[in-house]
């Protein structure tokens, strides 16, 4: 049985898989050189899309599985899962800096920074799914 923060990040990865799968799917065959005001409302809508997911999931997993307290294996756990992903953040910064040497389009620059936003978070919480069903 899974507990409620296990509940709570596999709610966080699958919403950001979803919400994201569907924003990139539909701003990306764009042949636009810079952020439209369509890419704007589309991202606002995947970003109120992903609070209202996360907000009654949450309720939902809250009354299905009480809250439990952290402990230091839970920290430890947090901690090298946001390490993790400050590496891909890291990485894609540099390469967008490197593709903006290139490509002088403000929808590259931003559209690169914010996938890999979105992996740098998708790699975080899997690292916290990996290692809370390891029992690091």
């Amino acid at each position: 049985m899974f507990s409620f923060r296990e509940k709570s990040l596999w709610l966080m990865f699958v919403s950001l898989v979803a919400v994201f799968a569907f924003y990139f799917a539909t701003v990306l065959p764009s042949n636009a050189a810079h952020v439209e005001p369509s890419h704007v409302a589309l991202f606002t809508l995947a970003v109120g899309m992903l609070v209202i997911i996360a907000v009654l999931g949450h309720i939902v997993i809250a009354i299905a599985n009480p809250r439990t307290a952290t402990d230091e294996r839970d920290r430890l756990i947090g901690l090298e899962g946001k390490r993790n992903g400050s590496y891909v953040m890291v990485a894609g910064v540099c390469l967008a800096l490197c593709a903006s040497l290139f490509d002088t389009s403000t929808f590259v620059l931003t559209h690169v920074l914010l996938g890999f936003w979105v992996l740098a978070q998708l790699v975080e919480i899997g690292s916290q799914l990996i290692l809370l069903r390891q029992g690091a």
